[in-house]
């Protein structure tokens, strides 16, 4: 089994970002839930979760996939896992369609396709040891690797940081860091080519998320993987992510390499939700920054608004907007974004200026002055005006957040 890993380590690589075919394929990919009422529970509508998803992802490159809660990114990653049945549309992996495979039909593509599960206390057995839960793909896929599978585990433990005389040990004897690396070093016993990671760090403690960011880094590095992280912490993301997918409410709405989205996001949505993110640079101390409330909630799956389905909390949502939902269309090198009016780049709809009065309350940007500049100086240095005008934005500021 060294030798395969040997080999795998020298030939992923190679293939890595420079592959004409991709590893994944996912193409209209829909999930709806049904909802059922009455005696003879007749379908009365469904949940949207997932409404026509058009991505793929090459041979050892990251993809990172954002959104809000709710949005259903981890309902596609069950999906392209196929530990859900899709509604509609096509999932291929290495060319082969997978999309409606039976269980006997997967078995044998799991050793090539697995997942690692966002918490680490409900997804281990607690009635099972470390050392048989790692075994346990072994066990199912009738592999027996030279040398054992006692220490073949073993290996696999010590290689994502953790004690191999630990072999005995069970789930409640470890911390929540140390319980996901056990999760990790499951989800990569048989060494995969391609890993779902479903926020793999959001239940573990803030300075545990580092340790295993870097740890899976370091494994796409040794072993060849190729990662689809889902996660709603954006600066992860960055961190870990060749090309990322914001989702919201079921699609995609914007799809590009990780400089150019942090650079230059286009959609709407994308804009707000960086604008949310913190920025820990000692260097901008003091230094004034814009943070987008959008107004509202997120709309109900079950009836998603027409057209785009950001539109209700949009600032720039148009008549366009409400009726005609727009496609995912590539405007950047290799940037692809659903909005009729993005940002940083050409209006795709110049001739609709209108804008919808839920445009108008959609948005409301709070200017965050940190205390450093608070100071009777600097207020008195300006002219009466505009520090009237300061002082009325940072009572606002203020009100907001305390909201």
């Amino acid at each position: 089994m060294k030798d395969d890993v040997k080999g795998r380590e020298m030939t992923i690589p190679a293939q890595t970002k420079g592959s004409p075919e991709p590893l994944l394929k996912v193409d209209g990919l829909v999930k709806h839930f049904p909802i059922k009422k009455g005696l003879l529970q007749r379908q009365v509508a469904a949940v949207q979760a997932v409404d026509g998803l058009s991505f793929d992802v090459r041979p050892g490159e990251t993809l990172g996939v954002v959104g809000e809660s709710g949005c259903g990114k981890s309902t596609m990653g069950r999906l392209i896992t196929r530990l859900l049945e899709p509604t509609g549309g096509r999932v291929e992996f290495e060319g082969t369609d997978i999309t409606h495979l039976n269980t006997s039909g997967m078995r044998p593509l799991r050793r090539d396709v697995q997942m690692i599960f966002q918490d680490p206390y409900s997804s281990l057995n607690p009635r099972h040891t470390i050392g048989t839960i790692v075994g346990a793909p072994f066990k199912l896929q009738g592999v027996k690797p030279e040398g054992g599978v006692k220490k073949t585990v073993q290996e696999m433990l010590e290689r994502v940081g953790l004690n191999p005389e630990h072999y005995n040990r069970y789930p409640h004897e470890f911390s929540g860091g140390q319980r996901q690396r056990i999760g990790i070093a499951r989800a990569l016993a048989l060494r995969p080519k391609l890993v779902v990671a479903d926020e793999p760090v959001s239940a573990l403690d803030v300075s545990i998320q580092a340790q295993v960011v870097n740890l899976l880094d370091d494994l796409q590095d040794e072993l060849g993987l190729t990662y689809v992280i889902i996660a709603h912490d954006l600066s992860v993301i960055r961190h870990v992510s060749d090309r990322i997918a914001v989702m919201y409410l079921g699609k995609i709405v914007e799809l590009a390499d990780r400089k150019d989205l942090y650079s230059t996001p286009m959609h709407p949505y994308t804009k707000a939700l960086l604008s949310a993110v913190p920025v820990p640079d000692p260097r901008r101390r003091g230094a004034k920054s814009e943070r987008i409330l959008l107004r509202g909630d997120v709309p109900s799956p079950i009836d998603p608004p027409t057209g785009c389905r950001f539109h209700t909390r949009c600032w720039k949502a148009t008549e366009i907007c409400k009726t005609k939902e727009p496609p995912l269309l590539t405007l950047g090198t290799g940037h692809q974004v659903a909005c009729h009016h993005p940002e940083n780049a050409e209006d795709q709809a110049p001739q609709d200026t209108k804008l919808l009065q839920v445009a108008k309350e959609a948005i409301d940007v709070v200017t965050v002055v940190p205390k450093a500049e608070e100071t009777a100086a600097e207020v008195t240095a300006k002219p009466e005006p505009d520090a009237d005008k300061g002082e009325a934005s940072k009572d606002k500021g203020q009100k907001s957040t305390d909201e």
